[in-house]
């Protein structure tokens, strides 16, 4: 019990000081809040279109990935429907001679 109720005021003490810590650096920020309110905005369009970018170049690759996928497996379908063919074939010439 002591260790959860230990990483429980450990949790509360960091988001404390977390939020002090916010609070503080808006205060003392060297730009009005109007520069700052704007600079974060900007910051927070710049993230946001990097995420856009990086996922949609996550999607593209994933589809590049399952395309080939599908390209192998159906060539492994191939290969396999010829084999069996050709097991057929071997069987009936086999029992054709015998």
């Amino acid at each position: 019990m002591s260790d959860q109720s230990s990483a429980g005021e450990k949790a509360l003490y960091f988001i404390l000081g977390a939020t002090l810590g916010a609070a503080t650096a808006l205060l003392l920020a060297p730009r009005s809040g109007v520069e700052t309110r704007k600079l974060i905005i900007s910051k927070a369009r710049e993230g946001a279109d990097v995420v856009t970018t990086r996922a949609r170049n996550v999607a593209e690759k994933t589809t590049g990935y399952v395309e080939r996928g599908k390209e192998i497996i159906q060539q492994q379908r191939d290969q396999l429907g010829a084999a069996i063919e050709a097991g057929k074939r071997a069987y009936r010439e086999e029992k054709e001679k015998a």
